[in-house]
């Protein structure tokens, strides 16, 4: 499927554009599932100022979403109408740890961003070692693991509005619940400030090799995943609740749930993002009539089927 073409008009209305417009790009490749249609834009800002730019000149009509390294994303077949931005390191991918703080641009990965806390001696950031996405997915989502949340340790983000405006955000405002926030979702994060507690290196390094032992014996890492794929109910463990309604292996055409976490949707190769998504609802479906619990989507999904 391809959508008409519309970067020839993009570019004409934004004559000082720095960044990459590519339109009809596939979106698959840039997500760890490898699955998902095409962008009818793609956008990559060459900075800040670039993207604000051209969210000032976006038509107000053009559909906007924002996409990371896809660790936590599953693209539609069918593709996404309107406008993909991606963040791309050399942009948005500066970390710079200084006292007891850490600046990072929400491209960095946050297991970048915990190495350089780790280097500066800085504490607290442990946690994000184990995550693998990126600082702008991690202020989406109030991204945790390992008893630590994002909201623990923010500072301020900064980011910019669906018009175009430059704006800044407290940890307060920012209204963090888990795995959400309460800030507008059309703002695009753009950068993040951290503080940490100066610690003995010795013990962030510990504390760094325990998440890491962690995720390998537990988490299907080296598989074509997207991390957890539902998010925890108030007093229950969604992969409890999933293999305790026997779906633990289960597959939907090229999908199945993990034989090792069952809280895990992996492509076994030949998966399509319908496979995915189904084998998701099924394992909802399944969940809520032995249960009675609703399970709701940790991995967000974009696109037309």
């Amino acid at each position: 499927m391809s959508f008409p073409d519309i970067s020839a008009d993009l570019k004409a209305a934004m004559p000082q554009l720095r960044g990459r417009v590519l339109a009809n790009e596939l979106l698959g490749p840039l997500t760890w599932f490898r699955v998902g249609g095409p962008a009818q834009i793609l956008f990559t800002p060459a900075d800040e100022d670039d993207l604000a730019y051209f969210l000032s000149k976006l038509p107000k009509e053009t559909p906007v979403y924002v996409i990371g390294v896809g660790s936590n994303l599953i693209v539609r077949d069918g593709g996404v109408e309107g406008v993909v931005i991606r963040l791309s390191p050399r942009g948005f991918g500066a970390v710079v740890a200084e006292g007891d703080t850490v600046r990072a641009g929400t491209a960095a990965l946050d297991k970048r961003v915990a190495e350089a806390a780790a280097v500066a001696n800085i504490g607290g950031l442990e946690f994000y070692f184990g995550i693998p996405g990126s600082i702008g997915g991690a202020l989406r989502m109030n991204a945790g693991a390992n008893g630590g949340e994002t909201k623990d340790v923010l500072v301020e983000a900064h980011g910019v509005t669906r018009s175009g405006e430059k704006v800044t955000f407290s940890n307060a405002e920012m209204k963090f619940v888990y795995r959400s926030h309460g800030v507008d979702p059309s703002v695009i994060f753009t950068s993040a400030l951290y503080r940490g507690i100066v610690t003995e290196p010795e013990k962030i390094r510990a504390r760094m090799n325990e998440v890491q032992q962690h995720r390998e014996t537990a988490q299907p890492i080296r598989e074509k995943t997207g991390g957890s794929t539902f998010k925890n109910p108030p007093g229950h463990s969604s992969w409890k609740l999933i293999d305790a309604a026997g779906m633990r292996g289960f597959r939907v055409g090229g999908a199945q749930v993990s034989e090792m976490h069952c809280n895990f949707l992996i492509n076994t190769g030949d998966a399509t993002a319908h496979d995915i998504e189904t084998l998701g609802e099924t394992v909802r479906e399944r969940v809520k009539a032995q249960s009675g619990i609703d399970l709701h989507w940790e991995i967000k999904r974009i696109g037309v089927p």
